[in-house]
């Protein structure tokens, strides 16, 4: 059984109650989880209070960094055992969940070389005055991490709040719960002092509701859907306290005739079934110039038809999806798309060895889907590519803004002036030219506009959202 983690301590929830962890790669139970309730959160605020109010706000900036670098040293240590943790928590394949682990370690690394790095500024101003500013921690920040990418999410948020001076309380997904719990022991051992990272388990309408009311909560960051994030708001909003949200996207690959596709085809492939399709910045979207559209399509749906899904331990292309309500949401989709005759050019297959009460979903190419069916406006999160031609660059740059989200989007062309002209009229947070995600890109800021969210998270621009700005006057 697993404990919530306050204090540098393993706790029960005050509840008295649990929540099994399920398996999706066979749908079996194997361990549980407290389920929590916003007594266990008010025992977890108190304790990163405390925390923030002595050790943690005593350590300079540099005393900091190396508690966080020993952070990522004692991750880099264990991480085949947090792999092996997140593999069964979440079905991801064996490789999926070493890179997560990895991309972890380097989180608190670049997070611990940045500690010091947090400067102010002098301002010039009215004869006798002397003016500067500097950043100042907001205190104790919450943190609603999802499901999908548990460790990174962690690692991208809780490491940048550590790192600009923040306490932490963690609300991990009830759906993946096993690694967060483990790295705050590992922060523990690596000399964090107690209740500068806390965990709290449990549902999401009990512990993170609980989490996002406490009046102790001086910053919010949630990972999550756009429904979920309107809540947060409107939470948070009561009280004024600020929040950083990443909500989601229905990201466009834009491929022009003069695109090298031998580099093209593997990227979009990977970037629509990596992790089961469950990611946010999940290439969603394929559209295509149409000299190029059928021949393409082809070489796409002979990719997919490569494609073989299996238990996570098999580590195959694609793993189960996370649960079966998961499983579920894809399946209406492709029901719908079905019903509404979009054609089906392609889909890879789920082996014999994948057990019938696991989460699967082979990967799926559709064809010609309208620019204002759900498939092309709505987060499927699963496996499911829709691919859609354009005329030219007016018709591409009206189909990739076409959504409410604005995340990610990738631009394929040789063409210098047409990849710039791209870049700054798709709206999204990211665009990637000629590739796709930048290999994670832990130094880049991540975050997006319109229904995706605002507020950046990654890189070093995270530390400001993660700080308030003061300004010092000083008359002479």
């Amino acid at each position: 059984m697993q404990l919530n983690f306050i204090d540098n301590s393993a706790i029960a929830s005050l509840s008295g109650r649990t929540l099994p962890v399920i398996d999706p790669s066979d749908g079996q139970p194997f361990d549980e989880i407290q389920r929590s309730n916003e007594r266990d959160i008010d025992a977890a605020v108190r304790a990163a209070r405390e925390c923030f109010d002595g050790p943690w706000s005593a350590l300079s900036a540099a005393e900091r960094g190396r508690l966080l670098m020993a952070l990522s040293v004692k991750i880099s240590e264990h991480t085949e055992e947090l792999a092996a943790l997140e593999q069964r928590d979440c079905g991801k394949p064996t490789k999926q969940a070493r890179a997560d682990a990895a991309a972890l370690a380097r989180y608190f690394e670049f997070y611990a070389g940045a500690c010091d790095k947090l400067h102010g500024e002098t301002l010039p101003y009215q004869p006798g005055y002397s003016v500067f500013t500097w950043r100042e921690p907001h205190g104790v920040t919450g943190h609603i991490i999802p499901w999908n990418y548990p460790m990174q999410i962690f690692g991208r948020s809780v490491g940048g709040a550590l790192a600009a001076g923040n306490c932490c309380v963690v609300k991990p997904s009830e759906d993946a719960c096993l690694s967060l719990i483990r790295v705050a022991q590992l922060a523990a051992e690596a000399g964090l002092p107690g209740g500068a990272i806390n965990i709290v388990t449990g549902y999401g309408h009990e512990v993170g509701d609980a989490l996002a009311r406490h009046p102790g909560i001086d910053h919010i960051s949630f990972t999550g859907s756009p429904s979920v994030g309107t809540i947060i708001q409107q939470v948070a909003a009561e009280r004024h306290c600020p929040v950083t949200l990443e909500l989601g996207g229905k990201s466009p690959q834009i491929i022009f005739a003069d695109a090298d596709l031998d580099a093209a085809i593997p990227v979009v492939i990977n970037a629509i079934v990596q992790n089961g399709g469950q990611t946010c910045s999940a290439g969603s979207r394929v559209l295509i110039e149409q000299p190029i559209y059928e021949g393409l399509l082809d070489r796409l749906g002979q990719a997919f038809e490569a494609l073989r899904v299996g238990p996570a331990a098999m580590d195959l292309d694609v793993g189960p999806l996370i649960r079966q309500t998961q499983q579920q949401r894809v399946w209406d989709f492709l029901s719908d798309a079905q019903a509404s005759g979009i054609p089906l050019v392609a889909q890879g297959v789920v082996v014999e060895e994948a057990p019938e009460s696991g989460f699967y979903q082979a990967p799926v190419l559709l064809a010609d889907v309208p620019v204002m069916h759900r498939l092309a406006q709505e987060e499927v999160f699963g496996p499911v590519l829709s691919a859609m031609s354009f005329k030219d660059e007016d018709h591409a740059v009206e189909l990739a803004n076409a959504t409410r989200f604005g995340l990610v989007a990738g631009v394929w062309t040789q063409n210098g002036a047409r990849q710039l002209r791209m870049a700054r009229r798709v709206r999204s947070g990211q665009v990637f030219i000629n590739n796709y995600g930048a290999g994670g890109g832990v130094e880049l800021p991540f975050g997006g506009v319109k229904s995706s969210g605002y507020g950046r998270e990654k890189g070093f621009e995270a530390l400001y959202g993660f700080t308030t700005l003061k300004t010092v006057a000083i008359k002479a």
